[in-house]
């Protein structure tokens, strides 16, 4: 049994929009991110070094995950989500590289 009554739907359209806002805001943030992850990959082009920053990657996923926490968000989702946007950094820096 469901409860379509109006009040019900206003309230979802009300959620939905929230939730359209907060992706186009990831949206936006995710290309500002990559904007400065393009940068680091021209500058480690230049100066011979490599890709990846392993060091630096494991520093950031204990940070990430600990801000997770605090935020009342799975740890876990938040270093899957983490390492995928890595990995296409790496792989952003290999193609500057290969220029």
């Amino acid at each position: 049994m469901s409860d379509e009554s109006p009040d019900v739907q206003r309230e979802l359209e009300s959620m939905r929009s929230s939730i359209d806002n907060i992706d186009a805001a990831l949206v936006h943030l995710l290309a500002e991110r990559f904007k400065c992850t393009q940068r680091v990959g021209r500058l480690k082009a230049e100066h011979d070094l490599p890709p990846a920053d392993p060091a630096r990657e494991s520093r950031q996923i204990d940070k990430l995950r600990s801000l997770a926490a605090d935020a009342d968000l799975d740890p876990a989702f938040a270093e899957k989500f983490l390492n995928f946007i890595i990995s296409e950094v790496i792989r952003h820096h290999e193609a500057i590289r290969e220029r």
